[in-house]
């Protein structure tokens, strides 16, 4: 559709809002009238030229007597996946004039839809609308405006008399595009900004779909295709893709057949998933998108598919998904999709933190993965900053990463320009997962910062204030392809071991300093009320004829033969107060050693070390290189070791700022100068 075109119908679609819902709604409630009207005025479009056929079969059926589910056969006589077989279109309703009769033909005509559109209305609520509209005498100014001649609501074009176009049609992937943008919107209208509720814009939507099938489309056969999005939102992704997919086999003489499923647990944006199904004439696609959280209730629990995309919400807490799971505890998931067994563990954990359930969805997405095809599955999917490198070794996060990595599962990450989306301005990244690489990417991965890649938007659209081009598109797919010949200001390769890293503790020795100072010795014999050990401290004090000793462990060795030699038993307790009452930590005392003679270690000191897994020389030798230099005291607790992984693009793609020569920044000083020449005198001369 012409870009003039669609803005002009974005705009008389919010014109209605304002001409019909104000001093009703509130605007934040516009969308529970809008949204449905929208869609139902879009099916009412698609079936009117066949309408008054549908409605004269109907009429046949009923006095022959049929009493079986007529709307199959209709359905067919209206050529597609759905129909009305009320006796009304929304035309002529709007000539109604009586609200009562309007109310009660309308409710009439929305009851005259099938079964698959009926859960679609349900799902909008807007049974619940119509006594407010009716009572409030703006139920036919409503359908009057979304009737007006002026607009194109169809999939047909309007033509003039002589055949000429008058109104271009609104083709299934516009709808999705208008559907999207007007719930946007709404959302900028009442400050909707929650990161985990934005919509992905179809440019990057685009972009996805050519990471997903331009890499394998000598190897698209004709056969059937299955594709998934587990947080589908309005279906965008599952649009695109299908498009993407099509027109790459038709252009290699292959012939494909996609089926779509998707999921999704918002009332809204399910009704419109379902909508853009059933107007694409995919009526038996509809069953496909499931309703409900994919986290704690997944819909396809037994599926595998060929590819999926998504955008999963990010930076939002999932604790609803424990209560769905039977009220439980994070450690009590025992779902297969994030309690897995690897590497000798039965119980590995894919778990991330309760803020964020997006890693989960990327779990989920690898579960449903291919296994016995020559293609195997492609997964793109977005995310933010915190799945690429939050999380330290052990945690479910930083499993996950292990596992995608470790399986060679990782075949690239695209970190994209922030404010890239409509409700949050964040730095987010395409993370593209195969389990069939090409030989040449087997045992590596490719990462590529298209940060700087964007065009500016002459207007802001909430706060994205930038787009991927197509020009922009095609040069972020040559990187990828090129590879390892791909510009390295853009694109760099490397081996999947790089992003691996142990986490060890680094000990540190305990050092006490014992004071003996009489103050302190009568202060502790109030306290603890042990004259046998006060007994035993004063003699060791009397004997070293010194108010301190440096050595805790000379002073516990007196202690314990002295107490021996006079019976008195040295428990547990009373060594916790000698520690207690007489130490303190001093960096220039002896180290202390246990029982067994080994050095104890100072909790407080405790550091831990990431150490790269491609070190040369492992962990002993980061240690003698990178720690004893600086700590010549310390050791490395090699028992403490966990492996963990993470990538941050800002260690292979920094870029410094540019120093000024001071040349340029003396000239800046000289017109600052200038510019204020005089200005202090004025000043004062005022005051004067």
């Amino acid at each position: 559709m012409n870009q003039s075109t669609y803005n002009a119908l974005k705009s008389f679609i919010w014109g209605i809002a304002n001409d019909c819902l104000v001093d009703v709604y509130d605007v934040g409630d516009y969308r529970k009238v809008i949204l449905p009207m929208l869609v139902i005025r879009r099916f009412d479009a698609v079936l009117e030229p066949k309408h008054d056929e549908v409605v004269a079969v109907k009429k046949t059926f009923e006095k022959d007597g049929v009493t079986v589910d007529i709307d199959p056969a209709l359905c067919g006589i209206a050529g597609q996946a759905f129909v009305n077989k009320s006796d009304f279109t929304l035309r002529d309703l709007k000539s109604r004039t009586n609200q009562q009769q309007l109310r009660k033909d309308f409710i009439d005509y929305l009851d005259g839809f099938s079964k698959n559109v009926q859960e679609i209305i349900n799902k909008f609520h807007f049974r619940d609308q119509i006594p407010r509209l009716s009572e409030q005498d703006r139920l036919g100014l409503l359908i009057e405006k979304f009737v007006d001649p002026s607009i194109n609501l169809s999939n047909k074009p309007v033509l003039n008399e002589d055949g000429s176009e008058k109104l271009e049609a609104l083709d299934n992937h516009t709808m999705g595009t208008l559907f999207e943008e007007v719930i946007r919107m709404f959302n900028e209208q009442t400050n909707v900004t929650d990161a985990g509720r934005h919509f992905t814009p179809r440019d990057i939507i685009e972009l996805m779909a050519d990471l997903a099938f331009i890499p394998i489309q000598d190897k698209i056969q004709s056969t059937t295709y299955r594709i998934y999005d587990g947080a589908c939102g309005t279906g965008g992704m599952l649009t695109v893709g299908e498009s993407c997919i099509q027109d790459l086999a038709e252009r290699r003489g292959k012939k494909v057949s996609i089926n779509l499923f998707g999921q999704e647990n918002f009332d809204e944006t399910y009704a419109i998933a379902c909508a853009d199904m059933l107007l694409k004439g995919e009526g038996t696609q509809v069953n496909n998108i499931f309703f409900g959280s994919t986290i704690s209730n997944d819909g396809f629990p037994k599926d595998e598919f060929d590819f999926m995309l998504s955008n999963p919400p990010f930076g939002t807490p999932w604790k609803a998904e424990l209560k769905a799971w039977g009220d439980i505890k994070k450690d009590e998931i025992t779902d297969p999709r994030f309690i897995i067994d690897y590497d000798g563990n039965p119980e590995y954990s894919l778990i991330p933190d309760i803020g964020d359930p997006q890693m989960l969805f990327l779990a989920n997405n690898i579960s449903k993965m291919k296994q016995k095809t020559e293609l195997g599955s492609r997964i793109v999917e977005v995310h933010n900053s915190s799945s690429i490198s939050t999380g330290g070794a052990g945690s479910g996060v930083s499993n996950l990463r292990r596992y995608i990595i470790e399986n060679d599962l990782l075949e690239a990450i695209v970190a994209l320009p922030e404010n890239m989306f409509y409700n949050t301005g964040i730095g987010t990244y395409l993370w593209i997962i195969t389990n069939n690489k090409a030989p040449n990417r087997r045992g590596f991965v490719q990462l590529i910062d298209a940060t700087s890649l964007k065009s500016t938007l002459r207007k802001n659209i909430g706060e994205k204030n930038c787009e991927i081009t197509p020009d922009i598109r095609r040069q972020i797919i040559d990187y990828y392809l090129k590879y390892d010949k791909a510009d390295p200001n853009y694109s760099k390769v490397f081996k999947n071991e790089e992003f691996g890293y142990y986490s060890v503790d680094i000990l540190r020795p305990l050092r006490l300093k014992v004071n003996l100072l009489h103050d302190q010795i009568e202060k502790t014999r109030t306290e603890i009320k042990d004259e046998d050990l006060i007994s035993l401290v004063t003699d060791y004090r009397a004997e070293c004829k010194s108010d301190t000793a440096y050595d805790f462990n000379a002073f516990m060795e007196w202690i314990l033969d002295a107490a021996s030699s006079k019976g008195i038993k040295i428990t547990a307790k009373r060594k916790k107060a000698l520690r207690d009452c007489f130490t303190e930590i001093d960096e220039n005392a002896v180290p202390v050693k246990d029982a067994k003679g080994n050095l104890e270690q100072d909790k407080k000191l405790k550091d831990s070390e990431q150490v790269p897994l491609l070190y040369e020389g492992g962990m002993t030798a980061f240690f003698e290189n990178e720690i004893v230099p600086y700590v010549p005291d310390a050791w490395i607790d090699i028992d403490s070791a966990v492996l963990g992984y993470e990538l941050t693009f800002t260690k292979y793609f920094y870029k410094p700022a540019e120093i000024r020569e001071p040349s340029q920044i003396i000239a800046d000083i000289k017109s600052v100068d200038k510019s204020t020449d005089g200005l202090l005198a004025s000043i004062i001369q005022e005051v004067r």
